[in-house]
């Protein structure tokens, strides 16, 4: 038997001892999934106009508490067009948290800017507002125009925090230092749709916010993003950038800028409207799920990562974590083995080739996680 049967067996329990695979999160449909996309077939508009595209935006701004809400292909387009909008520029810097899936890095580099990678807090797994102060205390001047990097003379244009695995990060801090800075904050939402930070919706705090409906999401419409706003007008913008610049007009074809080819298709957004009517159904589980998993782990040696003061996680992906790194790579052979799947942290940002030359603060917390923590299977179950 395996050193870590016990873990595998608890996690077989909760699904089922029958499935030969367990994955790690898979979509659920148990609503009118096939009945929008019947709808939407039927009415021929299966590319990116149709009354869903619509609907799903109008539905998530009520859902979020945002002001405009515009849905894109994916999470990682509507990332770029985010900082685009806020301003980002070749040979702008952009300061992000190491501990982060690659999209976050690359929409940064999409601009033509450069990331700069700082710690994430123990408690949050989220960039540390002590870090980011510090940083740009120590690192930064404030000139009329802007924020400047001393070591590069580079405009540091952006900060973009990401709610990873779906726990908020301490967002109201580092939205009041952005602002002290005169640095433009948008929120990487895209793990933490229905998660709460001090009862407001992540994604919300920023100019703009981004979330991500991707196969393994919370819900999904296959692939597919969605910029939030606090700004109507810049909402209004980012529609028309999303359809190629094109100048509204029956039947001329206008640009007026460099667009781009953003915007969801409307079959697609038939199944986001469909899984967002029962987004609170699949949280209550996600959240009955992470509790039986908190109290299996509370006594025993590899600890549980519970959601952070002051927030309701929607608990996207579970985390696990091991005394090493050693014990971690272990676990994940063991489970990986046995049909359940279970995966390591990313890489650290600033350990690939693409970024490795970025400039960096301590990344003591990053370094600590990315040798512990495992993630384990999180799906939604409709049984239960």
């Amino acid at each position: 038997m395996s050193k870590y049967q016990y873990i595998i067996d608890k996690i077989r329990s909760l699904y089922s001892e029958n499935e030969k695979l367990i994955p790690l999160h898979a979509p659920v449909f148990f609503g009118n999934e096939k009945k929008y996309l019947e709808e939407c077939i039927d009415s021929t508009f299966v590319s990116s106009v149709g009354r869903f595209v619509d609907l799903f935006e109008v539905k998530m701004l009520e859902y979020t508490g945002s002001k405009g809400a515009v849905v894109c292909v994916n999470g990682t387009n509507a990332l770029h067009l985010a900082l685009k909008l806020v301003g980002v520029e070749q040979q702008n810097e952009v300061i992000t948290q190491a501990l982060t899936f690659i999209a976050t890095a690359n929409a940064i580099s999409y601009c033509g800017a450069t990331p700069i990678f700082l710690d994430v807090d123990r408690s949050t797994l989220g960039l540390s507002p002590d870090a980011l102060e510090e940083f740009l205390t120590l690192k930064s001047e404030i000139k009329a125009d802007g924020c400047y990097n001393k070591l590069t003379g580079k405009k540091i244009k952006a900060c973009v925090p990401m709610h990873t695995f779906g726990h908020p990060c301490r967002i109201d801090e580092i939205a009041s230092i952005c602002q002290k800075f005169k640095i433009e904050l948008v929120e990487d939402a895209a793990e933490s749709i229905g998660s709460y930070y001090m009862g407001r919706h992540t994604g919300t705090f920023g100019r703009v916010g981004v979330l991500s409906f991707n196969g393994n999401k919370t819900i999904t419409t296959g692939g597919g993003g969605m910029l939030l706003f606090n700004d109507e007008e810049l909402a209004k913008r980012a529609k028309h950038l999303t359809t190629q610049a094109k100048v509204p007009h029956p039947w001329n074809f206008v640009h007026d800028e460099i667009g781009y080819n953003y915007r969801m298709p409307n079959i697609n957004a038939a199944l986001g409207v469909a899984q967002l009517e029962n987004l609170d159904i699949c949280i209550k589980k996600k959240r009955t799920l992470a509790k039986e998993y908190e109290d299996f782990f509370r006594i025993k040696p590899v600890s549980f990562f519970s959601e952070p003061e002051n927030c309701r996680s929607n608990y996207w992906l579970n985390v696990i974590l091991f005394d090493s790194l050693e014990e971690r790579d272990l676990f994940l052979f063991e489970s990986n083995s046995q049909g359940v799947m279970t995966r390591p942290v990313w890489r650290l940002m600033n350990k690939l080739r693409m970024f490795e030359n970025s400039q960096k603060g301590s990344l003591i917390n990053s370094e600590w996680f990315e040798e512990r923590i495992v993630n384990i299977p999180s799906s939604v179950i409709i049984r239960k």
